[in-house]
């Protein structure tokens, strides 16, 4: 059986760690794309008999990392491949304060990587792979706050929503065309990972929903990175993937 093709960023730690190994678990071609490596992942690789290759960019700049990934597709024999996805999975978020007292270059970073480097990502993997022939899927990981936006968190919001519109575009793009791609922009809920600490440990000056942020810890309503991730790959293999193009994880 021909392997699945995966590009996956933020695939060093959290959740995209997570969705990496079950990944490669499954023997199937990974391109992982994040700042750093992570050797985890190699020996994974080669216990399953998959391919990975590990590409190391900052999506705070993304343009060389999309340039890459286009002029890489283009090399690849679609025939190898009986499915390519690209899961954009990577966001950052800046220090938590109300905007007006924000850092500007920590909110442009943070634009960058939650939204700018989805974009250019989805439009190199797009362009490339327009004439392969096999299901073609992009799985942009959204959030819950870019539909409910909160206090203190505008650029997060702004980023995750923009994610949302732009995945409702491109997928009327691609309805459009002879074999065009399926897009979904996924909330996941709410994960126990770095991000979720950094919230509860803000000021309550800072950030007025830290309370209910610890609670969610302190309840274990949180969602490991594990359950989260096997729950967001098994979106991609649901027959109406795509329909809605705005979905959650929790949605039957």
């Amino acid at each position: 059986m021909k392997p699945q093709l995966y590009i996956l960023t933020g695939g060093s730690r959290g959740m995209g760690l997570a969705m990496a190994g079950q990944i490669l678990r499954r023997g199937h071609t990974l391109v992982s794309i994040s700042r750093q490596r992570n050797t985890s992942l190699e020996s994974l690789a080669q216990a399953h008999q998959a391919s990975l290759s590990q590409w190391q960019f900052d999506l705070g700049d993304p343009q060389p990392a999309a340039q890459q990934l286009q002029q890489w597709l283009s090399t690849q024999d679609a025939q190898s491949f009986s499915r390519a996805v690209l899961i954009n999975n990577a966001g950052v978020i800046p220090p938590i304060a109300p905007l007006s007292h924000s850092d500007w270059n920590a909110v442009s970073q943070a634009l960058r990587v939650g939204l700018e480097a989805p974009m250019l990502l989805t439009s190199a993997f797009l362009h490339a792979t327009e004439a392969w022939d096999m299901p073609r899927q992009v799985l942009n990981v959204s959030s819950g706050l870019g539909r409910r936006a909160i206090a203190s968190q505008a650029t997060y919001c702004a980023a995750k929503a923009g994610m949302d519109n732009f995945s409702m575009s491109v997928a009327l793009d691609e309805a459009s065309k002879p074999r065009g791609a399926k897009i979904c922009s996924i909330a996941p809920g709410v994960i126990d990972t770095d991000m979720q600490l950094q919230l509860r440990s803000a000021s309550a000056s800072a950030f007025p929903d830290v309370d209910r942020f610890a609670q969610l810890k302190s309840s274990g309503s949180l969602t490991s990175a594990e359950e989260a991730g096997a729950k967001v790959l098994a979106w991609l293999e649901r027959p109406d993937f795509g329909n809605p193009v705005l979905a959650d994880v929790r949605q039957p």
